[in-house]
C-alpha cells in the first residue's frame, strides 16, 4: 500500500480533508470573535520574554535589546490568533503546520515558551483551565481496545519513515551519552543508545540463563542485547509493525531461539520473570491505567527479581493541572498520551504495590540531545519523505513535535528518569 494511503486509512479520513479542515478553522465564528482578545493575550505574554517576535509590518514584541534571543516569524497574525481563539495551544501548534508562522530557531522559541509556561496565561484564565479546555476523547482512553488504537496511530505509520531517522539501532527513547558537554554529535548516538540499553539490563540483573520480560518491544534492540547476554527473552507490542521489523532483526542477529515477540496488551501477560524491563512505555498507559501498570510488573516479577523502567516526567503540580486536558500532542501524535510526576508514581507504588524504588537515575539533559540529533537528522530527510509519500504539512506537525519535546527538557519541564524497583524482602 503506498505511503499516502497508509495514512489516510490510519487516521480514517482522506489526508486532504483532514489537512483542508486545518486549514478553514481561522474563518470560524469562534475564530472571528476571539481573535482580538487572543492577540491581546499573545502580545502581553511575549511582551517581557527573551523573545524577538517579528510581525509583518516590521514591528517587534518581546525582548527587542536582545539580538541573541531567538526569532518567531508571524506571517499570518490573524491566522495565529484566530487558531489560538478557537483551540487555544492546540490552535498554536496548527498555526505553525499551517505556515502562519515560523522560526529560524525553532527548539528556541519553543524552550523560552516551555521555561516560562506559568506566566503565558493570565492567573484568572488558569483557574478556569478544567472550564475552558477540551478533554480526553473517551475513544482515546487506554483501554485494551483504545491502547492498540494509540499504538498504531503512531507507530505504524512506517518503518521506512522512522528509519530516515532514527540510528543503526532503531531505539525511539533517551540515549545515553558518555557526556552531553560539548554537545554529542550523530555518530555519538548509537554507542549512547547502547550505553543505555546497557545500563538498564545492568541494573535488572539480565546475564546468562535470566528470562526477561520486556514490555514495549520497539524496533527490538534491547531484546537483541538481552538475548546477546544469554538471557531468554519475551517482548511484547502493540505494534503490528514494529513487530514486524523487530522479528526481521532478532532473525538477523540469529537469536530467534532466544527471542519471542508477541502482540500483546500489557495487561493479559503472564508468567514470572527475573527481570522486567519497560523503555518509555509507561507514557501510553494513561492516568487511570497507571496502578493497572504497575500491579502488572509486580504480579510478573519472580522472587529477588528486578524492575527497570525508563519513564518521562513532568513537574506534579502541571502534572495534576493538565491530567486530562486533551492536548496537540494527543491530536496529532500520540492519542492517550500522559506524562506521569515522579510524585504520582511513589503514590502509585506505594498505594497499589508493594515494590520498592532502590536505585534512581535522571537523564532529562541527555534526551535533549538526543531529540536535537533525530530532529537535524528529520530536517536533512525532508526529499526521502516527500518521496515515501509524506506531506509538507505532515513534515511540520513532525518538526513542530520534536522541536516541541527538545524545548521540554531544554528547559527543565520534563524530565527522563530510570528507576530499579525490587520486592521490599530484597531492598537494600
Amino acid at each position: 500500500m503506498p505511503r499516502d494511503e497508509r495514512w489516510a486509512e490510519l487516521h480514517r479520513v482522506p489526508r486532504d480533508d483532514r489537512w483542508a479542515e486545518l486549514h478553514r478553522v481561522p474563518r470560524r465564528w469562534r475564530a472571528a470573535l476571539g481573535r482580538p482578545v487572543a492577540a491581546a493575550l499573545f502580545r502581553n505574554a511575549v511582551r517581557r520574554l527573551p523573545l524577538l517576535v517579528e510581525l509583518p509590518d516590521g514591528r517587534v514584541l518581546g525582548r527587542a535589546d536582545d539580538p541573541a534571543a531567538p526569532r518567531m516569524l508571524i506571517h499570518d497574525p490573524d491566522g495565529l490568533a484566530g487558531r489560538i481563539a478557537v483551540g487555544g495551544l492546540i490552535g498554536f501548534g496548527e498555526s505553525y503546520m499551517a505556515g502562519e508562522w515560523s522560526a529560524p530557531d525553532l527548539p528556541g522559541v519553543l524552550t523560552v515558551l516551555a521555561a516560562h509556561i506559568d506566566r503565558l496565561v493570565p492567573p484568572l484564565l488558569q483557574t478556569l483551565r478544567t472550564l475552558c479546555l477540551p478533554t480526553l476523547p473517551r475513544g482515546m482512553r487506554a483501554t485494551e481496545s483504545g491502547a492498540a488504537r494509540n499504538a498504531a496511530h503512531h507507530y505504524d505509520l512506517s518503518n521506512d519513515f522512522f528509519a530516515l531517522w532514527l540510528d543503526e539501532t532503531m531505539t525511539y527513547s533517551a540515549a545515553d551519552f558518555d557526556r552531553p558537554d560539548p554537545p554529542p554529535v550523530w555518530d555519538d548516538l548509537a554507542a549512547a543508545q547502547r550505553r543505555k540499553i546497557d545500563r538498564l539490563l545492568d541494573a535488572a540483573g539480565v546475564g546468562p540463563g535470566t528470562s526477561v520480560l520486556e514490555i514495549g518491544t520497539g524496533w527490538g534492540e534491547l531484546a537483541i542485547r538481552a538475548a546477546a547476554r544469554g538471557a531468554t527473552v519475551r517482548s511484547i507490542t502493540l505494534s503490528r509493525e514494529q513487530r514486524r521489523l523487530a522479528r526481521e532483526r532478532v532473525a538477523a542477529a540469529g537469536l530467534t531461539d532466544r527471542v519471542t515477540i508477541d502482540l500483546l496488551d500489557y495487561r493479559a501477560v503472564d508468567g514470572h520473570y527475573d527481570a522486567v524491563v519497560s523503555v518509555e512505555m509507561i507514557e501510553a498507559v494513561g492516568y487511570e491505567y497507571l496502578p493497572d501498570y504497575l500491579t502488572t510488573l509486580e504480579r510478573v516479577l519472580a522472587p529477588g527479581g528486578r524492575i527497570a523502567v525508563q519513564a518521562i516526567t513532568m513537574p506534579h503540580d502541571r502534572m495534576l493541572a493538565s491530567r486530562r486536558t486533551y492536548t496537540w500532542v494527543h491530536k496529532y501524535i500520540f492519542p492517550g498520551g500522559f506524562l506521569p510526576s515522579e510524585t504520582l508514581l511513589t503514590q502509585r507504588l506505594s498505594d497499589h504495590t508493594g515494590l520498592r524504588v532502590r536505585q534512581r537515575q535522571a537523564i532529562g539533559q541527555h534526551y535533549a540531545h538526543t531529540l536535537r540529533l533525530w530532529r537535524e537528522r528529520f530536517t536533512a530527510a525532508t526529499d526521502q519523505m516527500a518521496a515515501q509519500g509524506f506531506d509538507r504539512t505532515f513534515r511540520r506537525m513532525w518538526r513542530f513535535y520534536l522541536a516541541y519535546s527538545e524545548a521540554g527538557f531544554r528547559s527543565g519541564y520534563l524530565n527522563v528518569v530510570q528507576l530499579v524497583l525490587e520486592h521490599p524482602e530484597v531492598t537494600r
